[in-house]
């Protein structure tokens, strides 16, 4: 049994409770606040819908946009400052929302980056993450091109390893002002 470093003598202890004499106990009476929750606005599924039909609108097969084939793919639309293609690069930028896309159809793929284009828009999320993996490289060559082709993508490049690497792709979506 250890003993205790700051142990009493009787002398202190009846001091201490002479000091103490005559107070009462109190009641706890703090009031936890439950923490307010940010409102969230009901949505109607078919607005969403519509949503996601909007966005794919822009995504087109026979377009060939003009892409560095050199390199990672990158895109950066043309009023937008190349620095921002440094940043997302470098990994600066975090994605909010993620997208993943195997084992999905070119058509499903298609519906599904524009959902996510309208809902980064929506929830005003401004950097996002689509994985769209290996496989047989159908939708890793698709999806820049369908990217490219959207008005709301300001830049996209090749996701850094530990957002999935050259199998995925960090976007910048631009966003309406508040």
């Amino acid at each position: 049994m250890m003993k205790n470093k700051y142990s009493l003598n009787e002398e202190e202890i009846h001091l201490f409770q002479q000091s103490v004499a005559g107070t009462k106990r109190i009641n706890q009476d703090t009031v936890l606040h439950s923490p307010r929750r940010k409102k969230t606005s009901y949505i109607a599924p078919e607005r969403i819908q519509q949503e996601q039909i909007d966005a794919s609108y822009y995504f087109s097969d026979e377009f060939q946009p003009n892409l560095d084939s050199e390199g990672p793919t990158r895109y950066v639309r043309g009023d937008t400052n190349h620095y921002e293609l440094k940043k997302l690069r470098r990994g600066d930028y975090s994605p909010e929302l993620f997208l993943d896309l195997h084992g999905l159809t070119q058509m499903q793929a298609k519906q599904e980056i524009g959902a996510l284009i309208a809902a980064c828009r929506r929830e005003h999320v401004y950097c996002a993450c689509i994985m769209h993996g290996h496989g047989k490289h159908i939708l890793k060559q698709q999806t820049p091109l369908w990217l490219a082709q959207h008005p709301d993508i300001i830049a996209f490049h090749q996701a850094p390893k530990e957002w999935g690497g050259n199998a995925a792709l960090l976007i910048l979506i631009e966003l309406d002002e508040p």
